[in-house]
């Protein structure tokens, strides 16, 4: 279980940079795409919440299978194979 929560806590750790690095330039660049959104503000919160929590999904769901994969490899057989 070590190995899990070591994977998908580097890959939080990530995803979460991105994501707030995203929502900053998300910010700054929101006032250049107000004239082409139409029925929905530059920064409207909902949509940014929204769209946060889902690349935080895909990120975790991404590292949760090959992490799910080391669990699974013997480590006896893994070591004799180095």
């Amino acid at each position: 279980m070590n190995i899990l929560q070591t994977i998908l806590r580097e890959g939080a750790g990530l995803a979460l940079l991105g994501v707030a690095i995203g929502f900053v330039v998300a910010l700054a660049l929101s006032r250049t795409l107000a004239g082409l959104l139409f029925g929905v503000r530059a920064t409207d919160p909902v949509t940014f919440v929204a769209v946060s929590a889902l690349l935080l999904g895909v990120a975790l769901a991404a590292c949760y299978v090959p992490a799910r994969r080391a669990m699974r490899v013997d480590l006896m057989v893994a070591l004799r194979y180095e």
